[in-house]
């Protein structure tokens, strides 16, 4: 039953032009929407929902997050307190990925997608490990976004760091993934990618016609791991390559870049992804934009499924260490859609839409829209959600799963991964 908006005050995501306005919603992949005077009678077989004080937008869509990790929240600390990014790394996410079978990733994959359905997020490029359960991860991840309503595009974290035996494994999950669904092929970092593994991700890449998605310069080990490797910097080797030359490309972070390295991706197509909590977290830098193009987008690295609240990092973090305002920012946040359009990904048309609750004591219109996005919209002021033109938030509460299941389920598996964590 196609979804009715009844009443709403629309705003253009990409003008911010308020109007009044009823909104029919077509479902499916391609799925439009048409905008009729408000007060005009309903067509027939649709579900109408009255937004009466109401405000309408486009939803949101995470442009690298981390399935893997949702159920460490809350996780003892780790047997050796890391002293620095490789031994967070060695001591806790590494040691989690490992520790990961298929059942636990199908609870984080339905946490996660619960999570960024409630929070207002219909489309999530994830970046997934879990090296002792390769085989049918990807799959695993799929059908628990497709359960719950929420669009993705997924890759397996290729790396030489477990032996390469497991990185063919990837390279084969990577290849058997991408034959029925759309996808991009993963990468850790260049620190624990070889020459053999890289070229054969870019040799899979290329073959389906898609980018790679890696993690760059997050640390400054990984450009002296590089330098001293391969005499040369990250982007320097990936350029080299040609993992460069695709509009699909993702590149994580991308905090240590000198100026060749900015000017190499300025007139590359590739996309820069921000994550600055998870920056903010391991203590390992600052984001800044000087001189690396416009195609930058925000993700949350697995840390949240809040894309309002990572704006707000980004934005108040920012202040200090990049050349940002309001309207910057908000593009950044939106940049994950045109990413998706320009090339082609399917799962975020025109009918992913949000229905906020907002009573503001202030007036709420275009002009001051920013200024109310930064310090008054929350995730909780989110009601409704509308994913490929279906419902699968309706009054703050996911219709398409038992959330308290999922939670029960989750709870039990998390206590089992967080057992063999210390094994």
């Amino acid at each position: 039953m196609s979804v009715y908006l009844k009443n709403t005050t629309y705003i253009n995501w990409k003008t911010l032009e308020f109007s009044k306005t009823d909104i029919e919603i077509e479902e499916g992949i391609k799925g439009k929407i048409k905008f009729h005077p408000s007060g005009n009678p309903v067509p027939e077989k649709h579900k109408v929902i009255d937004c009466s004080g109401k405000f309408v937008t486009k939803s949101f869509a995470v442009g690298h997050h981390h399935v893997y990790s949702a159920l460490a929240r809350g996780m003892p600390a780790p047997k050796k307190t890391p002293e620095n990014f490789r031994e967070i790394l060695k001591y806790i996410w590494w040691n989690l990925d490992k520790n990961l079978d298929l059942e636990m990733i199908e609870a984080s994959a339905l946490v996660t997608a619960m999570d960024c359905a409630k929070n207002g997020t219909t489309f999530v490029i994830d970046h997934h490990a879990s090296p002792n359960a390769i085989k049918g991860s990807l799959e695993t991840i799929a059908k628990a976004f497709d359960q719950v309503g929420v669009s993705h595009l997924l890759c397996y974290e290729v790396t030489d760091r477990d032996g390469k035996d497991k990185a063919l494994k990837g390279l084969e999950e990577s290849d058997a993934y991408l034959q029925s669904q759309q996808g991009l092929v993963g990468l850790h970092a260049s620190f624990t990618v070889g020459e053999e593994a890289l070229k054969k991700a870019i040799e899979i890449a290329e073959k389906y016609n898609t980018g790679i998605h890696i993690h760059v310069a997050e640390d400054k080990y990984d450009q002296d791991f590089c330098l001293e490797n391969y005499r040369k910097r990250v982007v320097e080797r990936l350029n080299d390559v040609s993992a460069l030359n695709s509009s699909k490309t993702i590149l994580g972070h991308c905090l240590h870049l000198n100026d060749n390295e900015r000017q190499i991706l300025s007139s590359s197509l590739a996309w820069i992804v921000q994550n600055i909590e998870s920056n903010l977290n391991n203590k390992v830098g600052f984001f800044n934009s000087a001189n690396v193009g416009d195609k930058i987008m925000l993700g949350t690295d697995g840390m949240h499924s809040d894309m309002i609240r990572s704006s707000k990092a980004v934005y108040f973090v920012g202040q200090n260490f990049d050349n940002i305002d309001f309207e910057i920012v908000y593009n950044r946040l939106r940049n994950v859609h045109r990413y998706l359009a320009e090339n082609n990904f399917e799962g975020d048309g025109e009918n992913n839409l949000i229905v906020l609750d907002y009573p503001s004591p202030t007036e709420f219109k275009q002009d001051n829209f920013l200024g109310h996005f930064y310090f008054g919209l929350e995730s909780k002021h989110i009601e409704h959600v509308i994913s490929n033109g279906k419902l699968i938030v309706k009054d703050r509460e996911v219709l398409n799963i038992d959330e308290d299941e999922i939670l029960k389920q989750s709870s039990v598996l998390s206590k089992k991964l967080w057992e063999r964590m210390q094994d």
